[in-house]
């Protein structure tokens, strides 16, 4: 392979929220990168959110808004003296506006090596039926 045919790994930064109006907590926020695919019957949402645990993690649903939240700790035991950190910690912090198309009381999530999974069904379309008459 040439050097031509080889591309520079490139470095994406976490992109620090400045301030959450809602935050009580000090320290920073983040928002947690996100894919979001369509299927016939889903929605699927992939947020990234590395260092995360599944008890550190909120996810609330009111009024149409879906919201992430979750707090990443330091890595560091209590016997070790951190002398150089390029991982941050923090808040993740996301919303999203539901549509009226997303069965909610059906979402699902999934917490797995530090992606989040949310499956977001679709409602079911009326299907088609015959209705039948009765005659008096």
């Amino acid at each position: 392979m040439s050097h031509h045919d080889t591309k520079d790994i490139q470095v994406k930064e976490k992109k620090e929220v400045p301030t959450i109006p809602e935050q009580t907590k000090s320290g920073r926020s983040f928002i947690p990168d996100v894919d979001i695919y369509e299927t016939e019957k889903d929605i699927i949402m992939l947020a990234d959110i590395p260092g995360v645990k599944g008890n550190d993690l909120d996810i609330d649903l009111k009024d149409n808004i879906l919201t992430i939240s979750a707090d990443v700790k330091s890595q560091a035991k209590e016997d070790e003296t951190l002398i150089y950190s390029e991982y941050r910690t923090g808040r993740y912090y996301r919303k999203f506006t539901l549509s009226e198309v997303i069965e909610q009381s059906k979402i699902d999530a999934k917490l797995n090596d530090g992606i989040l999974t949310l499956t977001l069904p679709k409602v079911e379309k009326a299907a088609a039926r015959k209705i039948t008459v009765t005659a008096t």
